[in-house]
């Protein structure tokens, strides 16, 4: 689009008015990104919105030291009973191998 002195003043007019690039736009008779062209090429920018809550930021809570009776007992570990049990399989040759697969093959026929 070509852009003339008075395009220019109305798209400032507006644009100052509040109106978006959109309503800017039809009225002009042109794109949406045309007026987001010029807009950026003259350096108009919206203000940015100011936050809508105000969060209040809390300071950490305080970690007491640990007492050194706590401290001097020992704690047992526990170890869950499925931990225990898995243990590495036992390895079996090739012939109990090949025995398995071949009942496997004749469960399934």
């Amino acid at each position: 689009m070509d852009w003339g002195a008075k395009d220019v003043a109305l798209l400032k007019g507006l644009w100052a008015a509040g109106q978006s690039a959109a309503q800017i736009a039809r009225h002009l008779g042109c794109s949406r990104n045309a007026v987001c062209g010029m807009l950026t090429r003259l350096g108009l920018k919206r203000g940015h919105k100011p936050p809508t809550a105000r969060p209040k930021i809390r300071p950490p809570p305080k970690i007491r030291p640990a007492s050194s009776a706590a401290s001097a007992r020992a704690v047992a570990k526990q170890v869950s009973r499925s931990t225990a049990e898995r243990q590495q399989p036992k390895e079996i040759s090739k012939q109990q191998l090949y025995a398995i697969l071949a009942e496997a093959v004749r469960n399934t026929g």
